[in-house]
């Protein structure tokens, strides 16, 4: 079974309305057991909303604003949907499929919170709940680590 950020598989909910759809993450969609999660959404977030980074432990949106509560809250949401769907089918999570640089679905390499595009290390929120749990990450960046 495998937890797929929603925007890769061509559902509407990044930040600008908009969706990230990648064709070999929506064939896996389709065709495998699998789990379309957005964090943000599940957070109470808008679908457009403000584009947020992560700064150190805080995610903040482009107005300054903080969003963190709103991206933990989501991050928790997701987790509880995720065991449900895993307990439901009786299949425990192979791995997950989310979009890179984001600050709740990025892993290894996030946005450094001046909007300004530039890459640090970290992971976002979502990720780092994953990792606690031993579950793999992979962006859509890396399709041949799929057949790993």
């Amino acid at each position: 079974m495998y937890v797929i950020s929603a925007c890769l598989a061509g559902r509407k909910c990044r930040y600008n309305g908009g969706s990230n759809e990648i064709a070999w993450v929506k064939d896996l969609s389709e065709k495998s057991k699998c789990i379309l999660v957005c964090p943000e959404e599940e957070g109470n977030l808008p679908t457009p909303r403000n584009p947020s980074e992560r700064v150190g432990d805080k995610v903040l949106d482009k107005e300054g604003n903080d969003v963190t509560n709103a991206f933990i809250l989501g991050s928790e949401r997701t987790m509880l949907k995720i065991n449900e769907f895993s307990e439901k089918e009786n299949k425990e999570v192979k791995l997950a499929i989310l979009k890179s640089n984001s600050p709740s679905c990025g892993c290894g390499m996030i946005y450094d919170g001046t909007f300004s595009g530039k890459l640090v290390k970290g992971d976002g929120l979502f990720v780092e709940m994953l990792k606690e749990k031993g579950i793999k990450i992979i962006s859509e960046k890396d399709e041949e680590a799929l057949n790993e």
